[in-house]
């Protein structure tokens, strides 16, 4: 067996060139664009303006397959005053609920958008600073994919295509692109939140470099369909 992941459509997916952000940004000013992506979604949303805050995107269908549950048990230990969460989708009603009661609970810091708009979802890739994939299984996943582009950091569960993916961040050879947990554990996924949120605070100099990491790395279709060429020239020499 041989594994190839998919890949982004860079005509769409393109921070630099992308119509639904107010600012476009690349790798060599991000610095300063997407801070501006950030206010603004955090001024479109209601929440607190507060570049200081870290914010958490997930898009996503709300099912149990993309690791919904553990979100939803470890909401309240996520809102801790420095710590803002935007959730985009639609899916099983308890989730559905449950983020309108978070939404309801963590005024200004939590924000449930239960729906499906394009748009916004531009806008939360890039006004977010990391960004949620806990999935049960993910045979390759394309939001860890999109979010890494638009510079935000993902946070992911060890499986499938995330793992093929996501390099965990290394601190002692400052290296990697995001924050992994292996097992199925809403105490692992927490932990990795947490351990992002430390980088953050107290390492920005760092964190700014994986996110430039991130938005170097080519995950487009150039690099899946030269994978999927050299494979079949592979196969015919038999």
């Amino acid at each position: 067996l041989r594994g190839i992941v998919n890949g982004i459509d860079y005509d769409i997916w393109n921070p630099e060139t992308d119509k639904h952000l107010p600012v476009g940004y690349n790798k060599d000013n991000f610095l300063e664009n997407k801070r501006a992506c950030k206010k603004a979604l955090q001024e479109e949303l209601g929440l607190d303006v507060n570049d200081g805050k870290y914010v958490i995107g997930l898009v996503s269908r709300l099912t149990d397959q993309k690791g919904l549950d553990l979100v939803n048990a470890i909401v309240p230990s996520i809102m801790d005053g420095n710590t803002q969460m935007v959730v985009l989708g639609t899916g099983d009603r308890r989730y559905e609920d449950s983020f309108r009661y978070y939404e309801h609970a963590y005024k200004g810091q939590f924000c449930a958008n239960i729906m499906y708009d394009e748009t916004r979802s531009h806008k939360i890739y890039a006004g977010c600073d990391a960004f949620l994939v806990p999935s049960q299984f993910e045979p390759c996943g394309l939001t860890q994919l999109i979010a890494m582009h638009y510079g935000t950091v993902p946070i992911v569960r060890e499986t499938g295509g995330l793992k093929d993916t996501v390099e965990p961040y290394n601190q002692y050879y400052n290296w990697g692109n995001g924050f992994t947990f292996d097992r199925y554990d809403a105490g692992l996924l927490l932990d990795a939140i947490n351990r992002s949120k430390t980088f953050f605070f107290t390492d920005r100099y760092h964190f700014d470099e994986m996110v430039r990491r991130d938005m170097e790395k080519d995950v487009s279709w150039t690099v899946s369909a030269k994978q999927y060429k050299d494979l079949y020239l592979e196969l015919t020499q038999w």
